[in-house]
C-alpha cells in the first residue's frame, strides 16, 4: 500500500510543476520589461540547467556517453523551440491570448502521445481533459476580456501555437529518455543541450536590437526574475514534469497543465492586486474535477499493475 501511495504522489509531481509555471505570469511582468525575450529565455535555461547539473554532480551522477548525447540534443532542440517561441509570442500577444493558447499544450500532448507512443485515449481521460479544459476557459474568461482576443499580433499567436506544440514534443519524445535515464538526468542534459542553441539565438536578438550584453540591465528585479524562472520554473518544474513521466503516460501528465492559468490568476490577485473574476471558483472546481478524474484513472491502473506483479511473484 505504501509503495502505491508513493507512486501516486510522484504521479502528481506535474501538478506542482504547473503551479510553478503559474508563477511565471507574475514574474514576466518584471522580466519582459527589462530583458529581451529570447535573452531572458537563454538566461532562464542556463541558470536552470546549471542548477540541475549541480544536483546531478553532487549525487555522483555520470555524464552522458557519446551514444546518449544525440537523444539529449534532440530534446534540447524541443526546449529551444519551446522557450524561444513562447517568450517571443508572449511579448507579441495580449494576456488573454497567451493564457488561452498556452493551455492547448495538453491537447497537443494527448494527440502526439496517441500518434507517436500508441497511448490509449480512454473515455475517462477524454472526459476529464474536457472538463478540466472547460474549467480553465472559465477561469480565463473571468480574468480577461476575451473580446480582446482578436486585438493581438497574428505572428505572436502563431508562435504561441508552435510553443505549445513544441512542449508537447518535449514531453512525448522525452518519455523514452525519462524511462531509460530517469527524470533528473533527462531534464538536466536536455536543458544543458539547449543552452548553446538559445545562446546563439539570444546573440542574434541582441544584435538585431542594437544591444550589447553589457547593456542588459542588472537590477534587483531582473535578477529576481531570472532566478525564479531558472530555479523554480525550469530546474524544479522541468524535473517534476519529467518525474511524472516515470509513472504515468504522457497524455495523463498533460492534464495537469490546465492548472497553470488558475495558479497564475491567484498569484496575480495576491501579489499584483488584480481582481479574480466571478467564475474563478466555478472554473477551479471544474478544473479540479477533470484533473482528479484523469489521475484516478491512472491510480486504478497502477494498483492493477502492482496486484498483477504481486501475483506473478
Amino acid at each position: 500500500m505504501s509503495a502505491s501511495i508513493g507512486r501516486y504522489a510522484f504521479a502528481l509531481a506535474p501538478l506542482v510543476a504547473a503551479a510553478l509555471w503559474g508563477g511565471m505570469y507574475v514574474v514576466s511582468k518584471w522580466g519582459f520589461e527589462l530583458i529581451p525575450p529570447v535573452t531572458l529565455g537563454f538566461l532562464r535555461v542556463a541558470v536552470g540547467g546549471g542548477a540541475l547539473w549541480l544536483v546531478v554532480a553532487g549525487r555522483g551522477g555520470s555524464t552522458p556517453s557519446r551514444d546518449e548525447w544525440p537523444a539529449f540534443v534532440a530534446l534540447g532542440g524541443w526546449v529551444t523551440l519551446t522557450v524561444a517561441t513562447q517568450f517571443v509570442g508572449t511579448e507579441l500577444t495580449n494576456a488573454s491570448q497567451g493564457s488561452l493558447l498556452t493551455v492547448l499544450t495538453p491537447v497537443f500532448t494527448v494527440l502526439l502521445g496517441a500518434a507517436v507512443l500508441g497511448e490509449r485515449v480512454t473515455a475517462a481521460k477524454a472526459g476529464g481533459m474536457t472538463v478540466a479544459g472547460a474549467g480553465t476557459a472559465v477561469v480565463i474568461a473571468g480574468q480577461y476580456d476575451l473580446a480582446s482576443m482578436a486585438a493581438g499580433n497574428a505572428a505572436g499567436v502563431a508562435l504561441l501555437l508552435v510553443g505549445s506544440g513544441a512542449w508537447a514534443g518535449y514531453t512525448v519524445w522525452g518519455l523514452p529518455a525519462v524511462r531509460r535515464h530517469g527524470a533528473l538526468r533527462a531534464a538536466t542534459y536536455s536543458s544543458l543541450a539547449s543552452v548553446p542553441m538559445l545562446g546563439a539565438l539570444a546573440a542574434v536578438e541582441l544584435w538585431y536590437l542594437g544591444l550589447s550584453p553589457a547593456e542588459v540591465p542588472l537590477t534587483a528585479e531582473s535578477v529576481a526574475a531570472v532566478l525564479y524562472l531558472g530555479l523554480a520554473s525550469t530546474a524544479a518544474a522541468w524535473y517534476l514534469w519529467y518525474k511524472g513521466l516515470e509513472f504515468v503516460p504522457a497524455g495523463t501528465v498533460a492534464v495537469f497543465f490546465f492548472a497553470q492559468p488558475a495558479v497564475g490568476a491567484a498569484l496575480g490577485a495576491a501579489l499584483l492586486g488584480e481582481a479574480l473574476g466571478p467564475g474563478y471558483l466555478i472554473g477551479g472546481a471544474l478544473m479540479t474535477a477533470g484533473i482528479w478524474a484523469v489521475s484516478r484513472e491512472r491510480a486504478a491502473s497502477t494498483d492493477g499493475d502492482e496486484a498483477h506483479d504481486a501475483a506473478a511473484e
